[in-house]
């Protein structure tokens, strides 16, 4: 899945000011998880298969992404894994960490790759 830049789609609510602090409204879930994805993109350098669950947690976000680990040939033999990123209200990113690796053809084992 690509993940799109939304950050210049954002209104002039949600801009940052100079010193990197978020003004304006909050934002929304779908938005938030499309940063929170991208920022993940931009720590891990792995790419990003899907967003795959997003939660409202305190003051913020909880999003859940699928992200290709390893990629072997064929592709069903890939290693995935599903990381949970928190993100503050305005989509920033708080935290992430890994919380299951499995093979793309059988997702309900962990891997020990």
């Amino acid at each position: 899945m690509a993940v799109s830049n939304e950050r210049n789609n954002e209104s002039s609510d949600d801009k940052s000011e100079g010193d990197g602090k978020r003004t304006g409204r909050r934002m929304s879930g779908p938005r938030a998880a499309g940063r929170a994805a991208e920022e993940l993109l931009e720590l891990t350098g792995k790419n990003i298969e899907g967003i795959v669950g997003l939660e409202r947690a305190d003051g913020g976000w909880t999003v859940s992404v699928e992200v290709l680990e390893v990629s072997r040939i064929p592709n069903t033999t890939d290693v995935l894994a599903l990381y949970e990123v928190d993100a503050d209200e305005h989509g920033s990113l708080m935290g992430y960490r890994r919380m299951q690796r499995y093979l793309r053809g059988n997702p309900s084992r962990e891997s020990d790759d």
